[in-house]
C-alpha cells in the first residue's frame, strides 16, 4: 500500500456546510489522495436546502456524529485519514482514539473531556447559543454579526459576510451542551481516549486569533496526550481564526497539513 492509499475524509463543524471542504478535496487530490467530506447525520446537499429545514439536524448529539463517520469510515477500502475542523477536530480524535483511522488532523479543536480553561471569548462566541437553555435540542444559525466574532474576526468584514453567505447553516446545539458539561460528567461523549499508545499520529493545529478555540483550549488538548507514546505533533497560525480552513488563507493551512501528512508517510 502506498501513502496515498490511505483517503482522507474531512469532517466539518457546526455551522458550515460540507461543501466548504472543496478546495480542500482538490488539493489533496492533485496530491495522489481520494477525498470524502460526508455532512453529519441529518444534513443535505446544499447549503440553501440545510437553511430551508434546519429539522433535519436538530437534536444531534456527539455520540450521533461518531457513529455516523464511524460507519462511513469502516466502509473504506483502507484505513482513513481525518481532517477535522472544530467540532470535526474532536470527532477526528474521538475516532483516532478508537482505532477507525491511520491519522488525524484536527484543526481549531473543540475541546474535550479534561480541558478546564475556557477563556472569556469562548464564551463570548457560544453565549448566543447557551442564553437559552431550550436550544439544547434544537438547532440554530449564527447571524452574519455573530459568525464575524466567532469565526471572521482575523479577516475583513466583507470576506466574513461573503463566507457567512455562502457556507454558514443551521447545526445542532446538542454538541455545545454536551462539551460545556464534559468534566462534569464521567462518560460524557467528549471524552477521547488520548492515552492509547497504538493509534496513529496526530496534528493539532490552533489559529492565535481563534474566539471560539482560543489556542490555550488546542495547547490544553494537547497536554492531555503525554502519556500516549504515539505521535502528537502541534501546529500554530499566528494570525488566523476559526474561518481558517474556509478564508482566503485556507491553502497555507492545507499546506501545513498535507506535508505534515506525508512526513508521517502518509
Amino acid at each position: 500500500m502506498t501513502a496515498t492509499d490511505h483517503p482522507v475524509v474531512f469532517i466539518h463543524g457546526l455551522w458550515i456546510h460540507s461543501t466548504a471542504w472543496q478546495p480542500w478535496q482538490e488539493y489533496f487530490e492533485d496530491g495522489g489522495y481520494t477525498t470524502y467530506a460526508p455532512g453529519w447525520p441529518g444534513d443535505v446537499g446544499t447549503v440553501e436546502l440545510a437553511r430551508a429545514d434546519s429539522s433535519r439536524v436538530a437534536n444531534r448529539g456527539i455520540d450521533d456524529v461518531v457513529s455516523h463517520y464511524a460507519a462511513i469510515v469502516d466502509e473504506l477500502p483502507a484505513s482513513a485519514i481525518l481532517v477535522g475542523h472544530s467540532f470535526g477536530g474532536l470527532i477526528a480524535q474521538k475516532l483516532l482514539g478508537q482505532g477507525k483511522a491511520a491519522a488525524a488532523v484536527a484543526i481549531d479543536a473543540a475541546q474535550i473531556k479534561g480541558v478546564y480553561r475556557l477563556p472569556l471569548s469562548a464564551l463570548r462566541a457560544t453565549w448566543p447559543v447557551f442564553k437559552n437553555p431550550f436550544n439544547r435540542r434544537r438547532s440554530v444559525m449564527l447571524t452574519a454579526k455573530q459568525f464575524r466574532y466567532s469565526f471572521g474576526n482575523s479577516v475583513s468584514d466583507e470576506e466574513s459576510y461573503s463566507l457567512w453567505e455562502r457556507w454558514v447553516v443551521p447545526s445542532p446545539v446538542r454538541p455545545l451542551f454536551e462539551a460545556a458539561m464534559a468534566n462534569l460528567s464521567r462518560h460524557s461523549p467528549a471524552k477521547v481516549d488520548t492515552a492509547n499508545p497504538d493509534r496513529g499520529p496526530l496534528l493539532l493545529i490552533a489559529g492565535g486569533e481563534d474566539h471560539t478555540v482560543p489556542e490555550v483550549i488546542t495547547k490544553s488538548t494537547r497536554k492531555l496526550y503525554r502519556k500516549s507514546p504515539a505521535i502528537t505533533d502541534y501546529l500554530r497560525f499566528a494570525n488566523r481564526g476559526h474561518s481558517l480552513t474556509i478564508d482566503s488563507g485556507w491553502k497555507e493551512v492545507a499546506e501545513g497539513s498535507r506535508r505534515w501528512l506525508e512526513g508521517q508517510g502518509l
